[in-house]
């Protein structure tokens, strides 16, 4: 499987794989703590100003992305809020937990759809495969997401972990 992040969809689930050159070990830490998120998670242009995790089933993150690029036009400047609960951790393993839109105060947005995702992280000829299922309530709620630019997003983001990952080696 090459580096590049494989998309795919079927119904209402989106499914993202991609081989990162990094340990199983690192890349779970990548995905669970506030010291590497807040170098990674977002597309290019944004970054994390606020990035609250309680990694345990049940636990939140919650998190704002802002845009910092200028040459975005009018999204610069503009936060975006996110809340995820936990649902179930396996260390190194797999991650699932329920993906929400929210405002600062972590309040669910009523008006943009949740998910169910699924993170496996996956030995892989000594590098990690990271797979994640995202699983909307309908095929409309996923159009609506894809509409609103959400493959552009996780790929960039993904290849910023990517070179985050890269960077610590």
């Amino acid at each position: 499987m090459p580096k590049i992040t494989l998309t795919s969809v079927q119904g209402h689930t989106f499914k993202l794989a991609r081989i990162f050159d990094a340990p199983r070990e690192l890349v779970f830490k990548a995905f669970t703590e506030p010291e590497h998120l807040k170098k990674w998670w977002g597309p290019r242009g944004w970054t994390l100003t606020v990035c609250n995790i309680d990694f345990r089933p049940g636990g939140t993150w919650h998190y704002c992305m802002k845009c910092i690029d200028k040459s975005q036009g009018d999204f610069y400047g503009y936060e975006s809020w996110g809340k995820a609960v936990y649902r179930e951790i396996v260390p190194e393993e797999k991650i699932v937990y329920t993906d929400y839109f929210s405002d600062a105060e972590g309040n669910e947005s009523d008006g943009l759809p949740p998910s169910e995702i699924t993170l496996l992280f996956e030995e892989y000829e000594g590098k990690t495969k990271v797979v994640s299922h995202a699983q909307f309530g309908s095929a409309e709620a996923l159009k609506s997401v894809i509409d609103m630019g959400m493959e552009q997003g996780i790929t960039e983001t993904w290849d910023r972990l990517a070179e985050h990952l890269e960077s610590l080696q």
